[in-house]
């Protein structure tokens, strides 16, 4: 099994910024691939960005593009979501989640932490 435990939401002001962070814990490998995602009230799960544990490549949302960065640490087995420039569109509660590659889809992600509440003021 693995673990994903997310902190790091809360309020702030639009044109501020927040960082997220995901640790994973248990049968945790650098192949495999983390993603963001968020879901606002009323609305579907829809993708943020995704990082592979073992390379460079990362991929964003159109909607985040330029403002929020995916990164990792691996010796920590730590994610994290930098997100900058903060709207109130942005409101919403962020999921972490771990599958074999990267995706847009959330349905390639297997394990998924419990969510962290963002919320941006106008």
């Amino acid at each position: 099994q693995v673990q994903l435990v997310e902190s790091g939401g809360g309020l702030v002001q639009a044109g501020g910024s927040l960082r997220l962070s995901c640790v994973a814990s248990g049968r945790t490998f650098s192949s495999y691939a983390m993603g963001w995602f968020r879901q606002a009230p009323g609305k579907e799960r829809e993708f943020v960005a995704t990082i592979t544990w073992s390379g460079s490549s990362t991929e964003y949302a159109d909607s985040v593009k330029g403002r929020f960065t995916i990164s990792r640490d691996n010796a920590q087995k730590t994610v994290y979501l930098q997100m900058n420039s903060l709207k109130p569109e942005d409101t919403a509660v962020y999921y972490c989640a771990a599958g074999p590659r990267t995706s847009r889809d959330r349905g390639r992600y297997g394990y998924w932490g419990q969510g962290t509440q963002v919320t941006v003021s106008s």
